[in-house]
């Protein structure tokens, strides 16, 4: 595929976010120019930034521009400047507020431990050799979702916060992780708390019902300790992983400390459709490292060789990014999250550079890699 016009929305947000989303862009101008392609970059503020120049972190107009945009990429969010602020006033109040305001109710990630970083991963290297798999988790519903109260009578405290799904949100988010386990390996493990939770006895039986429909994937149910622990003791075993809004947070960070480090796992929020999707790092906005030139760009590079891929179907040009980055790892570069004995230090903009060059080296020598424009 060539020469496709796509608008994209970038994000930067606060801390390291302008660096690697800075870094995830020039990428992009890059594949741009190698494939014919017209990447209409739009930056918003969003975020702290936001309230520091519009006095809220999701100004009408970033959403506006979101919503008519083909895809999103996000730096991060957040820093103890904002954080005296009432709860719905702080910079990740405006996440959950563009999650609600796009209608993003899936949350994508893929996990992956890379074969030249084998050696960080806190797990011995024959537990996480082949580890390749996704988590589904739902993101509009929840205990995040519900409602939050906090009150006092005779001088104790107490607080209350409601978890709740109905059958619709469950099966969407499913219907998409059976969609996605049969396009792979055609294992699925769900994950609940069925034997304690009103919302996961639901969760399991709507799961159940859907699955009749997909006689082709494998379903194991798994409770969210077991699921946590499997992940540690045998991570290769899984596919595809679905699960609701809490647990899939959780599971989700636990599963990118596989790959040994936060900063190396993109993610995807989608909703009814891939337009508008928003890609993010998972990693945080890290204020102390921010201006510095260490952070890692490696998340942010993903995301965006993860949005060619999903968003625009562009699997040559994601290929091209993350063979060129694979590369660059294999040659022992490292920025400093991921340093080990031996490695070679760079900074952000080094790493950047670095990628860049074996882009173009691909691009020179398309024979020796086994591919072409």
């Amino acid at each position: 595929m060539s020469g496709i016009h796509k608008k994209i929305v970038v994000l930067p947000g606060d801390g390291i976010g302008p660096e690697v989303t800075n870094a995830a862009t020039r990428l992009l101008i890059d594949c741009a120019s190698a494939f014919g392609h017209q990447f209409d970059l739009h930056e918003m503020p969003f975020g702290g930034n936001a309230i520091d120049r519009c006095g809220e972190p999701l100004p009408a107009e970033t959403l506006a521009a979101c919503r008519e945009s083909d895809a999103i990429l996000l730096g991060a969010v957040g820093g103890p400047k904002w954080d005296a602020l009432p709860i719905g006033k702080r910079a990740e109040s405006g996440l959950l507020a563009l999650r609600k305001g796009l209608g993003l109710y899936i949350n994508f990630r893929p996990i992956r431990v890379r074969e030249a970083l084998i050696g960080i991963s806190p797990l011995r290297p024959e537990k996480v050799h082949g580890c390749n798999f996704e988590i589904i988790r739902e993101l509009a519903g929840d205990i995040y979702f519900g409602a939050h109260e906090h009150s006092s009578a005779n001088g104790v405290e107490s607080a209350r916060d409601v978890a709740q799904y109905d059958e619709h949100e469950i099966e969407r988010v499913a219907r998409y992780a059976f969609e996605r386990a049969a396009a792979r390996r055609k294992r699925l493990a769900s994950v609940d708390k069925a034997n304690v939770l009103a919302t996961s006895v639901l969760w399991r039986k709507t799961v159940a019902r859907v699955a009749k429909d997909y006689s082709g994937v494998s379903l194991e149910n798994l409770y969210v300790d077991n699921a946590a622990m499997q992940m540690v003791l045998s991570p290769a075993q899984f596919d595809v992983i679905v699960t609701g809004n809490l647990f899939g947070d959780i599971l989700s960070d636990e599963a990118a400390a596989l790959a040994g480090s936060i900063g190396l796992i993109p993610s995807m929020s989608r909703g009814d459709s891939l337009k508008g999707a928003l890609y993010e790092p998972i990693h945080g906005s890290a204020p102390s490292l921010a201006g510095r030139d260490i952070a890692s760009p490696l998340g942010s590079i993903f995301c965006a060789s993860l949005m060619l891929k999903e968003s625009f179907g562009l699997l040559p040009e994601s290929e091209w990014i993350e063979s060129a980055a694979d590369r660059v790892l294999e040659q022992g570069y490292r920025t400093a999250d991921i340093a080990e004995s031996g490695s070679q230090p760079v900074g952000c903009s080094k790493m950047v550079e670095l990628i860049r060059v074996e882009m173009t080296d691909s691009l020179l020598h398309a024979e020796r890699y086994g591919w072409g424009v």
